[in-house]
């Protein structure tokens, strides 16, 4: 993909300035495929458009822009703010911030020549929503002017379940790049989602153990995500909203581990459709880190008579040599003992591979046929004894990911270019 500046005159449009909004912008103005960004927040901020370049120049976890984009020669990268015009220079890119509407469809893309918006607010993730919605519709990106839309978290639909077949609108697709980066038909496809960060990672943990063994072989598999705090935990313990069931997610996440839930499981069954036939679960536990989070993935493979078992050095041959061949350098493999401080803005790392720390076990599972549902009584009658072993081999496997800028924001970046070059 080009990095040409202004390649083709394009203007990208953000809407929403959270963190993953925010670390778009840094990202594209490091990234100058785009002649301007046009950012939408909806709202006035601070006391003037200073304080909206303030926070675009400093970020807590990952320091300030200057240093993100030039390292230890870092200047001033901010050098106009034009609040007349509601512009900022930021390091030779126009970003411009809007300050007016908060749905999507009163945004005014069109008048700002804006073809491509990425929406990062969060709310807007039902893509069978009409533009007129009175809550706010992704459509109404459409309806203001936008060609195509790219959301940065999984679609979620009120009245339909996203992970079942035929039931995504068909000019909606939700993409992982480096997965199905190919399933986005710019013809037909107006609305794309690029999935989680959490569902990133699994994806391009899961991929290459089905590539391999094949999903035939995949007994069961799980994951459980120890994640970092997102913006949506208290920071000290409040009282919950009327109607709201979990009460966890209001508790101090500065002081607490908190359980919570991920749909990281149906979101991988859009990118990789052999997981229909896998029996899957998905669990997330959220900790006071700022960022930088870390799957641990669980699989029982059936075992092959007269094939030599699945070990350890098995899978960590199957990631070491994808990630050799990975072409985006997606996929990455690691025998160091890293903790997650040490992945935080690794740079396109959908997933860090721990091989230090894989572990496999293999082991006999007793199955009763008498109890196995659709065998033919009379064959079982036959059998002298009922009771077989199946050889398993259960294989645990640690996926570090940064969930903010290094590898979601990063890959988002990269899915909207590719979008971009179609235009």
């Amino acid at each position: 993909m080009s990095a040409a500046t202004g390649e083709k005159g394009l203007k990208l449009g953000v809407n929403g300035l959270g963190r993953i909004g925010k670390l778009t912008v840094w990202h594209h103005v490091g990234r100058k495929y785009f002649d301007e960004i046009v950012v939408n927040i909806g709202r006035e901020a601070g006391s003037s458009l200073q304080d909206v370049a303030h926070y675009l120049e400093r970020d807590s976890t990952y320091g300030l822009l200057g240093c993100y984009l030039h390292g230890y020669n870092a200047v001033p990268v901010i050098a106009e703010i034009d609040a007349t015009q509601g512009t900022i220079m930021v390091d030779g890119v126009r970003v411009r911030i809007l300050r007016s509407a908060r749905n999507p469809v009163d945004i005014g893309w069109r008048e700002c020549g804006v073809r491509l918006v990425v929406d990062t607010t969060g709310r807007f993730i039902d893509p069978s929503l009409p533009s007129d919605h009175p809550g706010g519709s992704v459509r109404g990106h459409l309806e203001s002017g936008a060609e195509k839309v790219i959301v940065s978290a999984p679609f979620k639909m009120k009245d339909r379940k996203a992970d079942l077949p035929g039931t995504m609108p068909e000019d909606a697709v939700t993409t992982v790049m480096g997965i199905n980066t190919n399933d986005y038909d710019p013809r037909r496809h107006r609305i794309i989602s690029n999935a989680s960060c959490t569902t990133t990672c699994l994806a391009h943990m899961i991929k290459p153990l089905l590539d391999h063994f094949g999903p035939h072989k995949f007994l069961t598999a799980s994951m459980a995500t120890v994640h970092a705090a997102t913006g949506s935990q208290a920071v000290l313990d409040r009282l919950p909203q009327a109607g709201k069931k979990d009460l966890r997610k209001n508790r101090s996440i500065m002081n607490n581990i908190i359980l919570t839930t991920t749909g990281a499981a149906k979101a991988l069954r859009l990118v990789i459709p052999e997981m229909r036939q896998i029996g899957f679960i998905a669990e997330s536990v959220r900790i006071p880190t700022a960022t930088g989070s870390l799957i641990i993935l669980v699989v029982d493979l059936q075992e092959e008579p007269n094939r030599e078992p699945i070990r350890r050095e098995t899978i960590n041959t199957v990631y070491r040599r994808t990630a050799e061949l990975d072409p985006n350098g997606y996929l990455h493999y690691s025998e160091k003992q890293n903790v997650s401080g040490d992945i935080i803005g690794a740079p396109r790392a959908a997933a860090i591979i721990e091989g230090y720390e894989t572990h496999t076990r293999t082991a006999e599972v007793s199955i009763d046929l008498a109890n196995v549902p659709g065998l033919n009584q009379n064959v079982i009658d036959q059998l002298a004894n009922t009771l077989i072993r199946v050889p398993v081999t259960q294989a645990v496997i640690y996926g570090w990911y940064d969930n903010e800028m290094g590898s979601y924001v990063n890959m988002l970046g990269d899915r909207t270019v590719s979008v971009a070059e179609h235009l």
